[in-house]
């Protein structure tokens, strides 16, 4: 059964390409009681938190997507006064996905396919 939503429920924000991942990332974020936001790729996720009225309490990031990556993404954010404080987990099928997304200076990095419990843990953590 689904949390009832109200404008105090802890948001995530998933940004990645895979429609597949996204949809079971976003099931598994709602089941644990927080309003799930997705993006496509960094751009998108940019103009979604510079409309949304309430930042997220956690964001998770892929690396590799079309249009502004993963990368990309994180500079702008880490600019930007409104939006540099919210912790980034990355995502990513990178083998070396540390030790390649260490600059971005994130909480937590996490190899796809990604371990659910450990990502419950992550989540509940940061948006407690």
């Amino acid at each position: 059964m689904m949390t009832p939503v109200s404008a105090t429920t802890p948001r995530v924000l998933l940004i990645d390409d895979d429609a597949g991942l996204r949809a079971l990332l976003t099931e598994l974020i709602e089941d644990s009681g927080f309003v799930a936001l997705d993006a496509v790729h960094g751009q998108e996720a940019l103009a979604m938190l510079r409309q949304q009225p309430v930042s997220p309490c956690l964001i998770l990031l892929d690396l590799m997507m079309p249009v502004m990556n993963g990368w990309e993404f994180r500079q702008a954010q880490r600019a930007d006064p409104g939006l540099a404080t919210i912790p980034v987990i990355v995502l990513s099928a990178r083998t070396d996905v540390q030790t390649s997304a260490q600059p971005l200076a994130a909480q937590a990095y996490l190899k796809k396919p990604v371990d659910i419990v450990h990502r419950q843990e992550l989540v509940a953590q940061h948006c407690a």
